[in-house]
């Protein structure tokens, strides 16, 4: 019978691989039925990369032979991508497997190559005469198909400079990505953390994992020893953790002004074309709508019974999550009934998915842990889970599908150069899925207990995934600016400004203790510049496009739906309009205050029935 839904013998042990129903692993032939194949593919991109080198210096001399380099480009990307795809596919089910890593390594390789050949095409199109390439495009109906991928590339040619001070530049990456290597292996090798006691009066070293369910823990005194443990590490590397900070602003503002932006912040979100007003307008919306967050942290003091809210409160949930374990079929079973109202072109793919191949659902042997949705253009998209039964997991069921579909829809709609979407719309469809799977908890479930569980964790998840990375988008911008200005990058001034940012947030419920200022110093993104406010805006415009799903029927539908179709054929604000969300103005955002009022009150509900 195999694992055949039942989570029992999943749980006892980690299953052998051979032991599981093959209904519930993933179908990874659908690539390549063997890796011969995949070794024939390998061999035919290696010989036409000097095909791809052969047009250097030539896009300019006609139409045709520009679309031939863009068909070959495509041709080449689609292929790559399937043998990358495979082979570290492959090496996830079995991470201790050196044929599928050296496969990866390879493909990698031969990637980098394909990449190398082809770097002279993006600065051979921008040479060419912007009237020529629009005469070229209007009479030749292949070059229509990339007239938004060139539209792209030419609205950055003010930003791109002559051909010797690009390669300067590109010499300069390797110098100036080493503050985040630096802070990457200090954070995640060098620091360690002492041992403290544990909820059974048991020593045990702390660890970045540990701190995570320590923090969740309903001991309040293992929370804050935990954290004065955790924070007081990072306190002992505050000038260092502040000079590498202060060498990658210093970073961001060195490429803003070579390329001649007005501001660091201009020149992050450049590249997919957002407004910096979208990220200015984050910051104030929200802002403008603290009193729910302050409502939620006073009502925490009260059910926890507090004479004040610290850091070391926020995280653990107010009431306790049941232990109530789900199969894997009734958890696919109870996806498919959330998203009905997505109609039934949505239905079709989903059923789809859930039964033709897509998904690796247990745990096994050497299996790599977490889970992710994954695939290549021209293959249908796959998911690995590592299904253990807990309600979180029903939630990455969702969210895990809500990936691959988005995929799916772009893949069958577009052409290749289309058929990826940008970072700032990638959570979109994943996190609508979430909201309307809650929504539909929310509604059938008639325990209170589960019920008011259900409504804190929904609380919880828009804390951190709104608020807190809107204060850390705040505080980034701020750090920027105060380097434009020549003003130094110091421990004690960012100590400084985050806890005013918390204090403002969180409001006078809770204290922000002094240990607690150097958290600006571990957080990773801030060497990712200006990416925590996509958390931010993603899960606002879910969640407003759910509203619109359940509220407004089939035109909202179809919208969404056109949107999951889009791919990037479109920037990214423009794809998100057209759905019927603008991230220009504030009504996105407020979505979110309005749900979260509107939980915060069922809550206290069913509170006061008690």
């Amino acid at each position: 019978m195999g694992v055949n839904g039942c989570l029992g013998a999943q749980v006892e042990k980690i299953l052998e691989r051979k032991g599981i129903d093959p209904r519930y692993k993933w179908r990874l032939g659908d690539i390549y039925s063997s890796d011969e194949l995949w070794e024939k593919d390998f061999r035919e991109v290696g010989k036409k990369i000097p095909e791809l080198e052969s047009y250097r210096g030539k896009l300019g001399e006609s139409a045709e032979k520009l679309l031939a380099l863009m068909q070959l480009q495509d041709s080449l990307n689609v292929t790559l991508s399937r043998l990358y795809v495979y082979a570290n596919m492959r090496r996830d089910e079995n991470t201790a497997s050196d044929t599928y890593q050296a496969l990866a390594d390879r493909a990698s390789t031969l990637s980098t190559n394909c990449s190398s050949a082809a770097s002279y095409i993006v600065p051979e199109i921008l040479q060419i005469p912007e009237e020529r390439l629009t005469g070229w495009l209007a009479g030749n109906h292949g070059l229509q198909f990339y007239a938004h991928h060139f539209e792209n590339l030419l609205r950055t040619r003010s930003h791109t400079l002559s051909p010797a001070e690009e390669k300067l530049l590109a010499l300069s990456g390797e110098v100036t990505r080493m503050p985040r290597n630096i802070f990457s292996m200090l954070d995640n090798a060098d620091i360690s953390y002492p041992s403290i006691k544990d909820e059974n009066g048991n020593e045990v070293e702390l660890t970045k994992a540990r701190y995570s369910k320590f923090m969740e823990s309903a001991d309040r005194e293992l929370r804050k020893r935990a954290f004065e443990a955790f924070y007081g590490t990072y306190n002992h590397y505050e000038n260092t953790l502040a000079s590498l900070l202060s060498a990658i602003v210093k970073r961001d503002i060195f490429y803003a002004r070579a390329r001649n932006y007005g501001s660091s912040l201009e020149a992050a979100l450049d590249g997919d074309n957002i407004p910096a007003a979208v990220y200015d307008n984050v910051v104030a919306t929200l802002n403008a709508n603290l009193e729910p967050l302050h409502r939620y942290v006073a009502l925490r003091k009260r059910v926890m019974g507090l004479d004040a809210v610290h850091p070391y409160d926020i995280y653990t949930p107010l009431f306790p999550e049941l232990a109530k374990e789900y199969a894997y079929d009734e958890a696919v079973a109870l996806v498919e009934k959330a998203l009905q109202p997505m109609g039934e072109q949505y239905r079709e793919a989903m059923q789809r998915g859930f039964g033709g191949g897509w998904i690796d659902v247990y745990e096994t042997k050497g299996k790599r842990s977490g889970g992710y949705s994954w695939g290549a253009y021209g293959t249908h998209p796959y998911i690995l889970l590592n299904y253990n039964g807990t309600l979180h997991e029903v939630f990455t069921v969702a969210h895990e599908m809500g990936h691959a579909l988005h995929s799916y829809f772009t893949w069958s709609s577009q052409p290749p150069v289309y058929g990826d979407y940008t970072i700032f719309v990638a959570e979109v469809a994943s996190t609508t899925n979430e909201a309307l799977l809650i929504d539909h908890l929310l509604k059938v479930t008639t325990d209170r207990k589960e019920k008011l569980s259900l409504l804190d964790h929904q609380v919880r998840q828009i804390q951190g995934t709104v608020y807190i990375q809107a204060l850390f988008a705040e505080f980034e911008r701020e750090i920027h600016r105060q380097a434009e200005a020549g003003e130094p990058l110091t421990s004690t001034g960012m100590g400084n400004l985050i806890a005013e940012l918390y204090r403002r947030y969180f409001g006078p419920g809770m204290v922000v203790d002094d240990i607690y200022k150097i958290n600006w110093g571990r957080i990773p993104h801030f060497y990712n510049n200006f990416y925590v406010y996509q958390y931010a805006t993603g899960f606002s415009a879910a969640t407003l496009l759910s509203e619109k799903i359940l509220g407004e029927g089939s035109a909202a539908r179809e919208r969404y739906l056109g949107f999951l179709k889009s791919g990037s054929s479109d920037y990214s604000i423009n794809l998100l309009k057209n759905a019927g969300v603008d991230m220009t103005g504030p009504e996105p955002i407020l979505a979110v205050a309005r749900t979260l009022s509107r939980l915060l009150d069922q809550m206290e509900e069913l509170l006061a029935e008690n």
